[in-house]
């Protein structure tokens, strides 16, 4: 579960009070029996003799505790790659045949076994070997993961629980395979799993096989002993399917050599994809995705040098000759108490002779921003069909409340020029977007003031030897803030963006709107909105335009902040005889499908896009849908 920053103030308050309640306990002054101690006790000798007359019945999956907190993890479905990357046993409860000198060690009445996790990776679930009195059953069980012996700073949570009868030892207990699911916690080996507060229908002893590993595990009253039995499963996607129908991941990027944490993706006219990622011990890439043969070659194009050459790129953009452009931090130390104003930059190939499969591309650094009233941190890039560019600096400008930026080539070098700086009156400020219209004029969206508050929607048009701005909307006010962004245009002149408004218990609603222009003004028409009914946010991070004028995007949405349910589509809106109709070809329950960045359209109307985590090594991926399920 990605906790979200739109919570309930009660919500965070219970978080606070379960987090209490899952600290490992301290350790217990009077040690309850471990299983073997416990076999030679009066009040549970005799059961255990008549063990061969209990008949056992099939066991039911265990209801859940209300309010069963998961921090740091989350309740996602099992994925395809899923598998056991580690197993710490085997269950040695079967000691009638061999290795009776194990034992089994108590995970309740306030005591805690913890045990170390031999590999690291992405856990979905553990199996872990119980012994219990004949006729039990483990309802829930509290678990915690973390980097020390009963620490719980990775993950923890109170879960519900599918118990399976396996066989009964000499001893005369039950031993039963308790499966834990639903977890979304990335471990590193040597990371330890607790376990504590087991639950049984009948309010007996819950006691954790002992397999006599290698791996070391501890008690919080006894001190060291041998390891416990329990095997890990996880590592597929750690977030979202891989391949679903017409979906599928087509790169999963590791943190390494390729990067990570990418930002959306472009697309050329021969159908490669680029996109940037973020520093992983470096200061960001650029990297090319072409078809090769079914699948796709990942290229790193580029890697930032850091300082005045820029790093941690953001959105790129594909301009004229195949060059590609975008903005990176960097460049000049003036800006926010000595911090840097941020660059743009242009990517080719290198003028030589490329002799290898992957060459790396250069830089050229067209324009370092001076200072926090020049467009500082300027992003957003598009171009006109001269090849000038334009974007956008959120909180440069003037009045340093944002401002609209050109750089025009002259003479081998790049002037920048301020169309505009934003006085944060009713022309609104701090821009999010810009773009350049069929008409020549610039359209774009600014997430504060205005008439409201949250923004405005605005023309620029060129006006003697300047720019003069025209609001065309007024974005409401929003205590979350409105987050305008996805700005489109139609051919036929049309607006489109999606923005955020507060719906129900401080969650945040995503909204589809058209700008139409007519007679003059222009007429807003809401296409679309999310629940605005539940605990959680429902947003529209990204959207594009095809040919035929339909909007295709992505919604993410949650509900609750306890026990959250997390929900992950492909939209499509579609102009039809009545009116636009919203379809979502691809859905995911209990998925989080966290995207971001710019999408891209094929010629053959094939979506991509990127997570900026999820994936094999959760480092994020670069993903493609190919159509309708």
């Amino acid at each position: 579960m990605k906790i979200r920053r739109n919570t309930l103030l009660g919500c965070i308050v219970l978080l606070a009070m379960i987090s209490l309640a899952v600290v490992i306990a301290a350790p217990a002054q009077n040690v309850p029996a471990n299983a073997r101690e416990a076999a030679a006790l009066p009040q549970f000798a005799q059961r255990l003799a008549h063990h061969g007359t209990a008949s056992h019945r099939a066991l039911v999956r265990g209801r859940a505790r209300s309010c069963s907190a998961l921090q740091g993890s989350g309740l996602r479905r099992t994925l395809p790659l899923d598998g056991v990357f580690y197993a710490n046993g085997p269950s040695n409860g079967l000691c009638d045949i061999q290795n009776c000198d194990v034992d089994a060690w108590t995970v309740n009445f306030g005591f805690s076994v913890t045990d170390t996790i031999g590999s690291g990776g992405n856990v979905n679930s553990f199996n872990l070997a119980f012994w219990l009195l004949p006729g039990d059953t483990v309802q829930s069980v509290d678990w915690a993961l973390g980097t020390s012996a009963f620490g719980s700073n990775l993950g923890y949570g109170t879960a519900s629980v599918s118990d399976q009868f396996l066989f009964t030892n000499t001893y005369g207990y039950d031993i039963h395979q308790i499966t834990i699911t639903g977890l979304n916690v990335a471990v590193s080996t040597g990371d330890w799993l607790t376990l504590q507060n087991a639950v049984v229908n009948t309010g007996d002893p819950a006691y954790w096989d002992e397999n006599a590993g290698p791996s070391q595990a501890e008690t919080n009253g006894v001190g060291t002993i041998p390891s416990e039995s329990f095997n890990v499963s996880g590592n597929g996607d750690s977030c979202m399917p891989e391949r679903q129908g017409s979906f599928k991941v087509i790169h999963d990027f590791t943190g390494n050599g390729d990067g990570g944490s990418p930002s959306g993706v472009v697309i050329d006219r021969a159908g490669n994809l680029y996109g940037p990622t973020q520093p992983y011990g470096g200061t960001g890439t650029v990297y090319k995705m072409a078809q090769a043969g079914s699948g796709w070659v990942l290229d790193n194009l580029y890697t930032f040098a850091g300082g005045n050459n820029g790093g941690t790129p953001g959105g790129v953009m594909v301009g004229h000759s195949g060059i590609l452009y975008g903005a990176a931090s960097g460049g000049i130390e003036n800006c926010t108490s000595g911090g840097y104003c941020g660059l743009i930059f242009g990517l080719r190939p290198s003028p030589t002779a490329c002799v290898t499969a992957s060459c790396s591309w250069t830089e050229n650094v067209l324009y370092r921003f001076t200072g926090s009233t020049d467009a500082w941190q300027g992003s957003g890039l598009v171009s006109d069909q001269a090849g000038n560019l334009y974007g956008v600096s959120e909180s440069g400008g003037a009045q340093q409340k944002g401002a609209v930026f050109e750089l025009t080539p002259s003479g081998g070098v790049w002037v920048e020029s301020i169309l505009y700086s934003f006085t944060g009156g009713s022309d609104g400020g701090t821009p999010t977007d810009i773009i350049v219209g069929n008409d020549g004029n610039l359209y774009g969206m600014a997430a504060l003031w205005g008439a409201y508050g949250g923004g405005v929607v605005f023309q620029l048009t060129p006006s003697g030897s300047g720019w003069t701005e025209a609001v065309l909307y007024d974005l409401p006010s929003s205590p979350l803030g409105t987050n305008p962004h996805s700005l489109l245009q139609d051919s036929a002149g049309n607006l489109f963006g999606t923005f955020d408004y507060a719906g129900c218990c401080a969650s945040s609603v995503g909204l589809i709107f058209m700008l139409s222009p007519s007679n003059g003004n222009w007429v807003f028409n809401e296409l679309h909105h999310g629940n605005a009914n539940l605990d959680g946010d429902d947003l529209f991070p990204n959207m594009t335009l095809d040919e035929a004028g339909n909007l295709h995007g992505t919604e993410v949405a949650y509900s609750g902040c306890i026990n959250t349910v997390n929900y992950g589509y492909i939209f499509e809106l579609a102009r039809g005889s009545n009116g636009w109709q919203y379809s979502t070809p691809v859905a995911w329950d209990n998925t989080y499908f966290g995207t971001g960045g710019a999408l891209a359209l094929d010629a053959h109307g094939n979506l991509y896009g990127t997570t900026s985590d999820c994936g094999a090594y959760n480092h994020g991926t670069v993903w493609e849908f190919t159509g309708t399920q």
